[in-house]
């Protein structure tokens, strides 16, 4: 029983770090369709709802419960608002200073949050075994990301100003994470991770689309930003928040923050890969340190 227990949790927190991978990919496509295609981060977060909900829908409109969420899914609305919002705050962030480090402000600071709150409320025991589990995670995502020197830092040709605006959006961005991550375990288990996901995606599909009013959204005219809004919609949306709430039904809000700082790994890979951004070995120390801290966090939570 404790056998199967274990491997159940394991499974959750492996999916859970499987959809900050696909985000983390996200972030690399962001900054392409900003860099070179001309997108705002309005019309990219529109957009990747949009087609996000249409792929949920297909799958599973058929048996939602329609009649039970128009009568208890404030709730559901409200954290739908909340992952619109942080969402675009980051993409916000992303395109004032690129992707570094409004990543690493958007993932690093909500770990903390939340374990602030969790023991403020007293519903997290300290233990020096959580405390050096975080250390070790956020360390490694700080080298990850500036541990390569001025190479790591913003966009070549930030301003003041794009600093200001692209670091007051992470932060906002990672206040909102944290929050959404709070409330995700309970509603994933009220829901289910089909209805839960489905739910919030149209409730953010909403949010994006009143967010038109304010700023005129961009209607896709190429190709290939076509393609890399579809990659958007189906997998960084539609599946990746699938998995996250398939995790979050049986994880604490302290494992799924933690668990997703697989997110800033995997766009420093990629951007090594594809953009030819050489890592140095302060970065790869803080790969190890990350993946350290997110295996350390799986054994407390199987125990």
């Amino acid at each position: 029983m404790v056998t199967s227990i274990n491997t159940a949790t394991r499974a959750r927190l492996g999916a859970a770090c499987g959809a900050a991978f696909l985000w983390g990919t996200g972030s690399l496509v962001v900054n392409l369709l900003v860099a070179r295609h001309g997108y705002h981060p309005q019309s990219i977060s529109f957009w990747r709802f949009v087609l996000g909900a249409a792929s949920l829908l297909l799958v599973f409109g058929r048996s939602m419960p329609w009649r039970r969420l128009a009568r208890e899914g404030a709730p559901l609305l409200g954290a739908g608002a909340v992952m619109a919002s942080y969402v675009l705050l980051w993409f916000i962030g992303i395109a004032h200073i690129g992707a570094a480090i409004p990543t690493l402000i958007a993932l690093c600071l909500p770990p903390v949050f939340v374990t602030a709150w969790a023991l403020a409320r007293g519903r997290q025991r300290a233990s020096l075994a959580l405390l050096a589990i975080l250390a070790a995670s956020l360390a490694g995502t700080v080298l990850l990301i500036v541990g390569g020197g001025a190479e790591g830092g913003a966009r070549p040709g930030a301003t003041v100003d794009d600093w200001v605006w692209g670091v007051a959006a992470s932060v906002g961005s990672a206040l909102l994470y944290a929050g959404f991550t709070l409330v995700s375990p309970a509603i994933s288990r009220k829901w289910g991770a089909g209805t839960a996901t489905t739910a919030l995606t149209l409730a953010a599909t909403a949010v994006m689309g009143l967010s038109g009013l304010v700023w005129p959204l961009q209607l896709p005219h190429e190709a290939t930003p076509e393609a890399w809004l579809l990659y958007l919609g189906m997998v960084t949306a539609a599946l990746a928040l699938l998995a996250f709430s398939w995790g979050a039904a049986r994880l604490s809000p302290t494992a799924l923050t933690v668990a997703t700082l697989v997110e800033p790994l995997t766009a420093v890979l990629l951007a090594a890969a594809f953009l030819g951004e050489h890592l140095h070995a302060a970065q790869w120390l803080g790969a190890l340190l990350l993946m350290g801290g997110i295996w350390g966090l799986s054994k407390g939570e199987a125990s």
